[in-house]
């Protein structure tokens, strides 16, 4: 395919993007996006009552958020070529089905489906992580910033819900957290049936098209961002995971912690919003990557203080931070190619390697508790992370495009 055959579909789908029918797929979008966190974020809130419940230690119980970000890493590559064959539309279908799977064998009191249902879920949310943003260059190519920002405020509003209600939720259900965690099956359930009527189309060609010889893997810009995704996931997987228990070592009970980590995401959203839409307009988003290495590290300081008022501040700080750096890194994936297939490869590939490296976070965290007594050393560690963050970002957020980095770079 050619250039100019790529910049007419892209234009023939401005104005496929109009009217009742860009109603319905914006709605569809949102939905779709509401399924992509709260699975996971319900989770941290109650990782103390599954741990005492069940048994498992901090390193065991690191594993229920580490588990869907490997599965991120294993899908991510796939899901473009899932696009091509099936067409979008219905691979996002499908990615929404195994969600919904994912979180109901959960529910089932076994350890085994407690795991492999997290496992399956984050297939599915893959899917959803990696297509997403190119559906949204190909079907909103003079609207990507705000687009972007719905797509980010929806996930991040239904990640800050699950967060903040899985413990009152719990102590109503006679299922206990199981049941908690069940319940976010409803939103996937909902997002199936306003997504049935995507299912009509089957974009399938050139907009999804990716080859396994793509310069995508060759370039260095790509593994920037690439890095920047997965150090950025680094921080907001562990945060989910083991704030809530950090907060209540020191005193907070185990309602309010989680409602920290609710407010902790509430704030992100503002950031995950505006942040999409200021990077669609700067010639660089170099700044945009200083402001965000800002807020993590004086949260994280501020959290290393053990000052208990300063804890709304640390977690206001480190929510805008990840809001900030979810909505810049998916910006990348559009503003770093030139074409929706490349949006799609670069991606792929940048969950795929960026959650591999991501999946480390939760796991490690909880290592590093259970090697020292402390929650000290780990949260040092989250601030060496937005260090290499901040030194990666600035590469990444350079005025230069996937395969033409030595033809043009802008310093503006």
């Amino acid at each position: 395919m050619n250039s100019g055959t790529q910049v007419k579909n892209e234009t023939e789908n401005v104005s496929v993007s109009t009217g009742l029918k860009a109603v319905i797929l914006i709605l569809g979008i949102i939905m779709v996006a509401t399924t992509l966190r709260s699975p996971i974020t319900a989770v941290g809130p109650l990782i103390e009552t599954i741990r005492s419940d069940t048994g498992m230690s901090h390193t065991l119980a690191g594993l229920l958020t580490t588990f869907p970000l490997l599965a991120f890493a294993l899908m991510s590559p796939l899901a473009p070529r899932i696009a091509r064959k099936w067409g979008m539309e219905r691979a996002l279908f499908a990615g929404i089905i195994t969600v919904t799977a994912g979180i109901t064998l959960r529910f089932i009191p076994s350890l085994a489906a407690l795991f492999t249902g997290t496992i399956i879920l984050g297939l599915g949310i893959a899917v959803g992580n990696v297509l997403l943003p190119s559906l949204i260059k190909r079907d909103f190519p003079l609207r990507v910033g705000v687009m972007t920002g719905i797509y980010s405020v929806s996930m991040n509003v239904f990640a800050a819900i699950a967060s903040g209600v899985s413990v009152p939720v719990t102590r109503h259900l006679s299922s206990g957290w199981r049941g908690a965690l069940l319940m976010w099956g409803i939103s996937s359930l909902v997002a199936l049936i306003v997504w049935l009527p995507q299912l009509r189309y089957r974009h399938q060609t050139e907009n999804v098209q990716i080859s396994s010889k793509s310069n995508v893997w060759c370039s260095k810009l790509a593994w920037q961002v690439t890095i920047v995704m997965g150090l950025q996931s680094f921080v907001f997987y562990s945060v989910v995971a083991w704030l809530p228990e950090i907060l209540s070592g020191r005193g907070m009970s185990a309602g309010t912690a989680g409602w920290m980590l609710s407010l902790m995401q509430l704030f992100s959203v503002p950031a995950t919003f505006f942040v999409p839409v200021l990077a669609a307009r700067f010639n660089n988003q170099r700044g945009l990557v200083t402001a965000t290495f800002l807020c993590f590290v004086l949260g994280f300081v501020s959290l290393l203080t053990d000052i208990n008022a300063l804890i709304p501040l640390s977690v206001i700080l480190i929510g805008i931070g990840t809001g900030a750096a979810f909505g810049l890194v998916t910006m990348f994936f559009m503003l770093r190619t030139r074409h929706t297939h490349q949006a799609a490869e670069l991606s792929g590939m940048a969950q795929s390697i960026g959650y591999l490296l991501a999946a480390v976070g939760p796991f490690l965290i909880g290592f590093v508790h259970d090697l020292t007594g402390s929650w000290s050393a780990a949260i040092g560690l989250l601030i060496l992370v937005s260090v290499i963050y901040l030194l990666t970002g600035l590469g990444a957020g350079s005025n230069r495009y996937i395969g033409e980095e030595h033809q043009k770079t802008s310093v503006n």
